[in-house]
């Protein structure tokens, strides 16, 4: 899968200033380590979500972000979405561009950066509280963890 950074498709007039301001709005690419796809994307208020692919072969195929079989991946917040390619909306939604060749029928499971404690572009800002954003860097990271934790169920 090619490497596809997406920017300004998000509406950032509300957003106050911060460090997503030279950040892209969505990222494809393939994890390196693993081979599997991975995708970072930007919700509504602008905080990043993350997600690996898995094809069918793969044992994580078709279970929900809940199921007993995926309870013990580890990512920030725990998972929080599963589901197939949102094939309508490939630049705002979990989906992907498939190299020739590449299956593009691909499962996707994620988390998202929105959780107690972390803030986003499009949040308030509450002085006094202990706010973090999760930034690419982090988010990246975390997806491939969760890459090579997905490759390892699949032994």
């Amino acid at each position: 899968m090619e490497r596809i950074e997406y920017r300004n498709i998000r509406d950032r007039g509300l957003w106050r200033p911060g460090p997503w301001d030279s950040e892209p709005d969505n990222i494809q690419w393939q994890d390196e380590a693993t081979g599997l796809p991975c995708l970072i994307v930007r919700n509504r208020l602008g905080s990043w979500c993350g997600y690996v692919g898995v094809t069918e072969e793969h044992p994580a195929f078709r279970k929900e972000y809940d199921d007993e079989a995926v309870q013990n991946l580890e990512v920030h917040g725990g998972l929080t979405f599963a589901d197939t390619c949102q094939t309508d909306d490939k630049e705002h939604g979990v989906c992907h561009i498939p190299s020739p060749g590449e299956s593009d029928r691909v499962w996707w499971l994620g988390f998202d950066c929105l959780h107690a404690g972390n803030t986003a572009p499009g949040m308030r800002e509450f002085p006094g509280l202990s706010e973090v954003y999760r930034d690419q860097a982090f988010v990246t990271t975390e997806v491939e963890s969760l890459a090579k934790q997905l490759k390892e169920m699949a032994k």
